[in-house]
């Protein structure tokens, strides 16, 4: 069996609004963009993949159709582990991070979905995982910067049953109206996305310690800073939490080993894959860190985290970002009942997107 082709297609999913226009890269947005990839083969089987698109999917895409996707034609699919760590090696001089990685996490995805298809089993059983039926799932609610809003969104979320809240915001009002709208009890962490030196970042973590925060994610800028994120961790005294702008698990290893993160945090459609997602979370597992990956998606990249987060040996939740759309690809795939969202039980990543939501979703 060959690779034949390999294609990218855009799409953007139009969300519904209640409140305040939700923040997204740093401007409101009322949209969504999703970069799939489609890995077809000469054996009739295709496998579906996603790539990190959020705002530079032009680059990922272009990634993928220039560079990372010629390098894959012709090579036979099964050979997954291989192919990976040989095109990361060819990719080292262009940089194992960014839209390179991006690129080859999404044809990483597909190749996963292609082996389970043909062994005819779903990917976390291929991947050694027990049977199970599904996950629990938090609520990732987007960053609205209004208290009002963040109140509205927080008490919905935990009447569709999620029993832990997430939220983007990084001023104070904020993060109380969130606390006060989930009442004692609840899980609730905070998702800051880089903003604030190391001392800014202990000071609010202590200001934030009375509202009883689950983890304070990604405190500090530049992401790059282990120490300086250990130190918030150790000083602070929030469990921290990190990894979704880490490249490879040597970064996570980095992090690990300075104490940086409670909360190890790999995004498949950033990381390599779920190659790479395998390898952080066998590295975490010798660390003592909990891995609760990274997942901002609604395509195959929430599917292949599902299925890596149903191959671990102890269970942890699944990020579902807190947007609804009139249309997606997936459809009730994607969407969790009372906090916990199904497993696919199909052949590999379980399900295809629907053809039809392809044609009226795609923009290019």
């Amino acid at each position: 069996m060959k690779i034949t082709r390999i294609e990218t297609i855009v799409l953007n999913l139009p969300m519904q609004i209640e409140r305040a226009t939700p923040m997204l890269g740093g401007r409101a947005r009322t949209s969504i963009d999703m970069l799939l990839v489609r890995v077809e083969t000469d054996a009739g089987l295709t496998g579906w993949g996603e790539a990190f698109g959020h705002r530079i999917f032009h680059a990922t895409r272009a990634a993928i159709d220039t560079l990372v996707g010629p390098m894959f034609v012709g090579r036979d699919p099964s050979q997954i582990l291989a192919s990976h760590d040989e095109v990361q090696r060819v990719l080292h001089g262009v940089g194992r991070n960014g839209a390179t990685m991006y690129a080859l996490s999404g044809i990483d995805i597909a190749l996963w979905d292609i082996a389970g298809k043909a062994a005819g089993v779903p990917l976390y059983r291929l991947l050694g995982g027990s049977p199970r039926a599904d996950l629990p799932a938090y609520a990732s609610l987007l960053r609205y910067g209004a208290a009002d809003a963040v109140a509205h969104y927080t008490a919905q979320a935990l009447g569709r049953g999620y029993r832990h809240v997430k939220i983007h915001e990084i001023t104070l009002p904020e993060i109380t109206a969130a606390r006060e709208a989930a009442g004692p009890g609840v899980p609730l962490m905070v998702d800051t996305n880089c903003p604030w030196t190391v001392a800014e970042a202990i000071a609010m973590a202590r200001r934030l310690a009375p509202l009883d925060i689950h983890w304070l994610e990604e405190p500090v800028w530049p992401p790059e800073n282990l120490g300086g994120l250990a130190e918030v961790r150790t000083r602070g005294g929030l469990d921290t939490a990190a990894g979704e702008n880490y490249g490879t698990a040597w970064e996570f290893r980095r992090a690990f080993e300075a104490g940086a993160i409670t909360y190890a945090q790999p995004s498949v459609t950033k990381i390599g894959g779920v190659t790479e997602m395998r390898r952080v979370m066998a590295l975490a597992e010798t660390f003592g860190v909990q891995v609760v990956p990274h997942s901002a998606y609604f395509g195959p990249g929430l599917l292949a985290s599902i299925h890596c987060i149903a191959a671990m040996g102890t269970e942890s939740l699944v990020e579902r970002f807190y947007c609804d759309f009139a249309d997606n690809p997936l459809g009730d795939a994607i969407h969790p009942k009372l906090g916990r969202i199904n497993i696919p039980q199909g052949p590999g990543l379980g399900i295809d997107p629907d053809p039809r939501l392809l044609a009226k979703l795609r923009t290019t």
